[in-house]
C-alpha cells in the first residue's frame, strides 16, 4: 500500500509546520492555556487565514475540498504543538456532521462560516451519567457531559432521544433561554463544558423539523450518521497522536545525547537504546495504521470501517502509553516537571489513548467485528 504524499499534501504539512514552529511557542500556548478562555480567537483567525480551517469544506462552500489524509498531516502538526484551539471538534467533525445531515441551504450558511473561522459549531453527544437528552415540542431537557470546546461554540448540534424513541440531532443556540454551560479545563490543558438543558429551544437537523415552514434543515438524521462523523475525527485524533508521540521520541533523543552520566552521553548506555528502539517501533507501527485510518474512515462500509478504525486506535494508544512512559522514564523526574513540553505531551497522549473509545473497548470492538466478518 503506497503511503507516499504528493508535493502539495507536503507542501500543507509544511506550511503548518512553519506556523506551529513560529507563531505558536511553548510559552505562547501556555499563556493561552492558563487565559481565561483557554484558547485564542486570533489564533483561530490566524489558522482561519492560512486556510486549514477551509480543509475539510467542499469548495462550492468556499472550502479546500481535501480529504482526511490532508486533514491527518494537519493534526500531526497540531499535534507536536499541542494545539489548543478547537480544530479537531470544529474543523472536523463539525463539517462531517453538517454534510451528512443538513440541506444545501444549511450548508451554505453554515459551513463558509465555519472555513472562515467566523462561526464554532461542536457536538454534543456524550449523555451525563447516563441522562439522555431528550426532545418534547421543540424544547430540550437533559444533560452531556465534556462537551470539548463547548463554551467557545456559536453553535451546538446535539444528540436526543424524540418521542419516536429515536436519536435526533438538534441545533442549539448557546445563550439562548434554559441553556447552561460550566467550562472547565481538562488533563491535557484543553476545554470541556458540561451542558445543562431546561426546556431549551432547538432546531431538529433532520425530516419533519419542528414543522416549522421554510427550516433550512432535511434528511433523516440517525445515530450512524453521527457515528460516522465521529469516525473521522477518530482517524485524526490517531494522527495527531503520531505527531505528538514523533516530537516526544525527537525530544527524548537529543536528551540522550547532552545528558552526561559517567562521563559520557547516557544515549551510549545499551539497554536505554534498546528502549528508544522499541520507542520506534510503536512510533512506526502506529503511523503506518493512522495512515490506514486516514485512507478508510469515510468508507460506507460501516463493520469494515469500524473494524479498521478499531485496529488503528488499539496500536495507536498502546503506543501512545508506551511511548509516553518510556520517555517520561527516561527523561527523569524532570520529565514532569510543568517547564517542559515532554510533561505536556504526556498528558495529551494520556487523554488520546482514553478518548474515543479507550484501548480495551477497541480491542473488544475489533475482536467482535472480526468474528462476525
Amino acid at each position: 500500500m503506497n503511503f507516499d504524499f504528493n508535493e502539495e499534501q507536503r507542501a500543507l504539512a509544511d506550511t503548518v509546520q512553519r506556523f506551529i514552529a513560529r507563531d505558536y511557542s511553548f510559552e505562547k500556548r501556555r499563556a493561552i492555556r492558563d487565559s481565561g478562555a483557554g484558547w485564542s480567537r486570533d489564533v483561530w483567525q490566524a489558522l482561519a487565514d492560512l486556510g486549514v480551517l477551509a480543509l475539510n469544506i467542499d469548495e462550492e462552500h468556499g472550502g479546500l475540498g481535501y480529504g482526511p489524509q490532508e486533514t491527518g498531516l494537519v493534526m500531526a502538526a497540531f499535534g507536536a504543538g499541542l494545539l489548543l484551539e478547537p480544530y479537531l471538534a470544529g474543523a472536523v467533525i463539525a463539517p462531517a456532521l453538517i454534510r451528512r445531515t443538513a440541506s444545501a441551504d444549511y450548508q451554505r450558511e453554515w459551513l463558509p462560516k465555519i472555513a472562515t473561522g467566523e462561526a464554532i459549531v461542536v457536538l454534543a453527544h456524550a449523555d451525563a451519567r447516563g441522562e439522555a437528552v431528550t426532545e418534547n415540542k421543540g424544547k430540550l431537557s437533559g444533560r452531556k457531559a465534556v462537551v470539548a470546546h463547548g463554551a467557545c461554540a456559536d453553535l451546538l448540534l446535539v444528540s436526543a432521544r424524540t418521542a419516536g424513541g429515536g436519536i435526533g440531532l438538534f441545533a442549539v443556540t448557546p445563550g439562548a433561554e434554559g441553556v447552561a454551560l460550566r467550562d472547565y479545563p481538562t488533563l491535557d490543558g484543553q476545554r470541556a463544558a458540561d451542558l445543562v438543558l431546561n426546556n431549551a429551544p432547538a432546531i431538529k437537523v433532520g425530516a419533519g423539523s419542528l414543522c416549522v415552514p421554510g427550516n433550512p434543515l432535511r434528511g433523516q438524521v440517525t445515530a450512524n450518521a453521527i457515528e460516522a462523523a465521529l469516525d473521522i475525527g477518530l482517524a485524526a485524533l490517531c494522527a495527531e497522536a503520531v505527531g505528538i508521540m514523533d516530537a516526544t521520541i525527537a525530544a527524548t533523543t537529543e536528551y540522550l545525547k547532552t545528558r552526561q552520566q559517567f562521563g559520557q552521553p547516557i544515549g551510549r548506555f545499551q539497554a536505554l537504546q534498546h528502549r528508544m528502539a522499541d520507542m520506534l517501533l510503536h512510533l512506526e507501527q502506529a503511523r503506518s495504521m493512522s495512515y490506514l485510518a486516514a485512507m478508510h474512515c469515510a468508507s460506507e462500509d460501516r463493520p469494515a470501517r469500524q473494524r479498521t478504525l478499531s485496529a488503528a486506535k488499539v496500536t495507536v494508544g498502546q503506543a501512545c502509553r508506551f511511548i509516553a512512559q518510556n520517555a517520561v522514564q527516561l527523561h527523569g523526574g524532570m520529565g514532569m516537571t510543568d517547564e517542559l513540553m515532554l510533561s505536556h505531551w504526556f498528558k495529551r497522549l494520556t487523554a488520546i489513548e482514553m478518548s474515543f473509545g479507550d484501548t480495551d473497548m477497541h480491542l473488544q470492538r475489533f475482536v467482535r467485528l472480526a468474528r462476525a466478518a
